[in-house]
């Protein structure tokens, strides 16, 4: 029996996924749960138009993505702070710092999207942002003391 799944199922498939289960299982289980529905010619071709209309949006995403991170790539980002006479810094610099910084530059990066180590001393240090599934992009951050 042919079922359209509503939510991911482990070693089933994922949600709105046209799956070929046993009668029994599908009747007694999936769907008195509410984890599948019937498949029918009508609800097929509704899930492939939703899924070509996901699959243009995700592509736009991506060339947006893309398009952001040949700007940022050769961005370096200063943050100025206080720090000892030995380079050890009063706090530390966090994705939040870096979030901030990239704002004043024009980049609207959501801070949960970058990721650095924990910044302690002044210096040069690398930070990850993550802009989409795929693309990824590195910028320098370099830690100065503040005057």
């Amino acid at each position: 029996m042919e079922v359209i799944l509503k939510q991911y199922i482990p070693k089933l498939g994922d949600k709105d996924q046209v799956v070929n289960v046993k009668t029994g299982y599908a009747t007694n289980y999936l769907i008195p749960q509410g984890l599948a529905v019937r498949a029918t010619e009508s609800l097929k071709r509704q899930i492939l138009k939703q899924q070509e209309k996901l699959a243009a949006q995700q592509e736009q995403l991506k060339q947006q993505a893309q398009e952001l991170f040949d700007k940022i790539k050769e961005v370096k980002v200063k943050i100025a702070t206080k720090a000892s006479s030995t380079g050890k810094i009063f706090g530390s610099v966090t994705n939040i710092h870096i979030a901030e910084e990239l704002q004043k530059l024009g980049y609207t990066i959501d801070k949960k999207d970058i990721y650095i180590e924990h910044v302690k001393n002044l210096g040069t240090y690398k930070a990850s942002i993550n802009l989409h599934k795929d693309i990824k992009a590195e910028i320098e951050v370099e830690v100065i003391a503040a005057e």
